[in-house]
């Protein structure tokens, strides 16, 4: 039997208006200690994004989601921070921040499949 394996996720939000506080959860980041994982999965849905901030700079924030695609896969096309541990990268990508591309607190569960998680959670939390 596959025994349980601890991860963590945050879902990615643009908030295109900080002072609003309205969000649209466009990604999910998962990472898992004892598979090594850590990746994102994203999609910028431009048209509901246009309904809540018709003024968003839709190219300003896929290259914000782009970067953070780069630093989970990590090396030197992630840049600084792309060259940290896995562990580091995470810690890094979900930080608080108020900017317009942000993730939610850090959320525990436990998996057997890191892959499989990260796609059920991404059709239950983006799509």
């Amino acid at each position: 039997m596959q025994e349980s394996l601890l991860f963590e996720y945050a879902v990615i939000r643009v908030v295109p208006r900080v002072e609003r506080e309205e969000f649209l959860n466009v990604g999910v980041i998962l990472y898992c200690a004892r598979q090594k994982f850590l990746q994102v999965q994203f999609m910028l849905d431009q048209e509901r994004l246009r309904c809540l901030s018709p003024m968003a700079d839709l190219s300003e924030i896929s290259g914000h989601l782009c970067a953070i695609e780069q630093i989970c896969v990590g090396g030197s096309k992630g840049g600084a921070i792309g060259k940290l541990d896995i562990a580091s990268r995470f810690r890094w990508l979900t930080a608080t921040r108020s900017t317009v591309v942000q993730t939610s607190k850090v959320h525990p569960g436990f998996c057997k499949d890191a892959q499989e998680t990260l796609s059920r959670l991404y059709s239950q939390l983006v799509l």
